[in-house]
């Protein structure tokens, strides 16, 4: 065969294009699976993260296995929502077969459309119930998301943890990397009556619960995580609401009253966490 010649290029280009090809998806191929694993792992030490159990370094320092047997260990239930508030299944929170709600652009698109299903994380941390649920929205170069853990309550904020793809370092990168501002969120309420639920703001007022202030030079990552967490906490309003309810309805501890005529209501079987009242 003439090397010179404008078929042997041709034919020569075509087997290197497919054997390349073929290697680059027998690797990614390999691949997949650990990538997978590294996600889920980083995702639960997020949750975890929010919750209080851990520190994001001590997450970092305990490799995939033990994040995934700390999530198994201390995970109570967790199951999906519609939007509204109903459970429609239960994830699997087994170690060896956790499952997660994935895609969150996804869903915050199902949000946007009114047919979401939305996943809630009820872990057991002495001895009470912390719920933690996502947050998505877009920043100032690209997306951002986070988990948020709420107290029994379900409107008391117990901790929050967020994350960012492009964010401009020592400004929006904040949301990630100051663990001040992630402290702002600590005890603060959502408000299911306000709109927004939540939010993020320039010189926030101290005294305003359901508000947090906002990151000094960051206006559009602010904006934009403040405007995802009032999308996404309204849309959790029918599920953070019974715990509001069966609190206003009942007092400080709910199921103590469970089963009286005062309290016998979906807000209250809710708090007993059983679907009858006892």
């Amino acid at each position: 065969m003439n090397t010179n010649s404008n078929s042997y290029t041709i034919i020569y280009s075509t087997i290197i294009v497919v054997v390349v090809a073929a290697v680059l998806a027998f690797v990614a191929s390999v691949l997949k699976p650990m990538q997978n694993a590294n996600i889920k792992a980083e995702t639960i030490s997020q949750m975890l993260t929010a919750a209080q159990f851990y520190t994001k370094d001590e997450c970092s320092a305990m490799g995939n296995d033990k994040i995934l047997a700390a999530y198994s260990e201390n995970i109570k239930e967790a199951y999906l929502i519609d939007a509204e508030g109903k459970k429609v299944r239960d994830l699997d929170t087994e170690k060896n077969n956790i499952e997660l709600q994935d895609g969150l652009k996804a869903q915050d698109k199902n949000i946007k459309s009114g047919n979401p299903e939305l996943p809630v994380y009820v872990f057991e941390k002495d001895g009470k119930k912390v719920s933690v649920i996502p947050v998505y929205g877009a920043g100032l170069w690209g997306p951002i998301w986070g988990y948020v853990a709420f107290d029994e309550d379900l409107k008391t904020i117990v901790g929050a943890y967020f994350d960012h793809d492009s964010e401009t370092p020592g400004l929006g990168a904040k949301i990630k990397d100051d663990p001040a501002f992630r402290a702002r969120f600590i005890g603060k309420q959502i408000d299911v009556n306000a709109d927004p639920v939540f939010e993020i703001v320039k010189n926030a007022d101290a005294s305003k619960a359901n508000a947090v202030d906002a990151i000094t030079g960051a206006t559009m990552t602010s904006k934009g995580l403040s405007k995802a967490l009032a999308t996404w906490f309204k849309a959790y309003v029918p599920f953070l609401s019974t715990g509001i309810a069966a609190d206003s309805c009942c007092g400080e501890d709910p199921c103590t009253c469970c089963g009286t005529e005062a309290c016998d209501t979906t807000a209250a079987k809710a708090c007993c966490d059983t679907t009858t009242v006892k």
